[in-house]
């Protein structure tokens, strides 16, 4: 009997080993996995942090780009202005020659999508109107705007000041 304890004892012995390899090359293996997901992990975080960076230095460029864009449909009306602020006041030429300016200055924003508020008449909608006055006018119906003190604008949804109005209540 002796013989087959000592037999069943190398067995153990033998399949222990077995068994530490077999965990060790699991352990091994699962570091391998965790090491290169680390590893992954930092790559998409950097390039995550590329991703902003130059998104950031895109929407700069674009940015620089629309206001130099605005700048240059203006300059033309700044060049009329000057020379008007130079010539003598001559009357109607004199006048005729700053109306022409203005209008040209407008259709460079109209044609950058600006849009007058002008609601003259319409109901008050404090989303484009602010009310600086209210008066009592029986002629006129219930919140109806009856005199605008300043133009409000717009371009598409976005207001970029609210018309100044009176409001009948």
């Amino acid at each position: 009997m002796p013989k087959k304890a000592a037999e069943h004892t190398e067995e153990k012995e033998v399949k222990q080993p077995k068994a530490q390899t077999e965990g060790s090359a699991e352990l091994e293996q699962a570091q391998k996995e965790l090491e290169e997901q680390k590893n992954l992990l930092l790559r998409t975080a950097a390039e995550f942090d590329n991703y902003k960076k130059r998104t950031e230095r895109e929407r700069e460029a674009l940015t620089e780009y629309v206001k130099g864009q605005t700048i240059k449909s203006l300059i033309p009306s700044i060049d009329n202005l000057l020379r008007a602020a130079g010539a003598e006041n001559t009357g109607e030429e004199y006048a005729k020659g700053v109306a022409m300016t203005i209008k040209g200055l407008v259709d460079a924003l109209t044609g950058m999508g600006l849009e007058e508020i002008d609601p003259q008449g319409e109901a008050f909608d404090p989303v484009y109107h602010s009310a600086v006055n209210h008066v009592e006018d029986e002629t006129v119906g219930e919140n109806t705007v009856v005199q605008v003190y300043q133009k409000g604008y717009k371009i598409k949804d976005m207001v970029l000041r609210h018309a100044m109005v009176v409001v009948a209540n």
